[in-house]
């Protein structure tokens, strides 16, 4: 009873102040490891803080995030049909729409892209965008595939309206940047296509005039020999 007492009077004393709180003296636990539990567990740590600074590094626009599907390759070996300012200019272009910054084009980015360009889409035409060139099947446009966009705009292939538009916006089209400075790069483009199959046309007919000479030239030897005999 005593002891109830004397615990009642030193809770009176410390709530009026007149006496300190006791400090109380808890220590943290500390987690005991093994060595291969100690390992694993600093790996951890380490991968942890590893992908916290990345992602800083990301938020700060000091390092671009990698989509796990976008494929690395040369756009200058691949699509030779495009000059180097050309290219530049396409990825000058896509990164100003990649505003994520993880290398693709996403539905969101793809349709905030067009309202931009003042050619807003549906959501089922934009869907329909993404899928013609779409050809890893990840749902977004890489810059892989965004090229393809005006590789198949060149070739007359693109079936989606959306893409056609897109191909033939001035924000988006290279302009005089294309063969003999055409205002038109696809113009231009076919242009080119035109001055080949020229030169090949040309080519044929020198080789058909030749191919007659010489066809010629083995008729008169023929009938020089048949005249020749006429007299042994």
């Amino acid at each position: 009873m005593s002891e109830l007492a004397d615990r009642l009077a030193k809770r009176r004393e410390i709530n009026e102040g007149e006496v300190d709180a006791p400090a109380l003296n808890i220590e943290p636990k500390s987690a005991t490891y093994n060595s291969g539990e100690k390992d694993t567990v600093d790996a951890a740590d380490n991968e942890l803080a590893n992908k916290l600074k990345r992602q800083g590094n990301i938020n700060d626009g000091m390092e671009v995030s990698q989509n796990p599907s976008v494929k690395h390759f040369n756009p200058y070996t691949e699509f030779k049909e495009f000059t180097r300012a050309q290219i530049k200019n396409f990825r000058k272009k896509f990164d100003l729409y990649d505003t994520s910054r993880d290398g693709v084009i996403d539905f969101m980015e793809l349709k905030v892209m067009m309202e931009k360009l003042e050619a807003p889409q549906t959501h089922l035409a934009l869907k329909a965008m993404i899928k013609e060139v779409d050809e890893d099947m990840d749902t977004k446009i890489s810059f892989r595939e965004f090229l393809l966009i005006f590789r198949k705009a060149a070739c007359g292939e693109l079936q989606v309206d959306g893409l056609k538009v897109l191909a033939d916006m001035p924000e988006i089209n290279v302009g005089e940047e294309g063969v003999k400075g055409a205002k038109n790069f696809f113009q231009a483009k076919a242009d080119k296509i035109a001055e080949t199959n020229k030169f090949e046309k040309e080519i044929k007919e020198e080789q058909e005039m030749k191919r007659k000479e010489q066809e010629e030239k083995k008729q008169r030897r023929m009938e020089f020999k048949a005249k020749a005999n006429l007299f042994q």
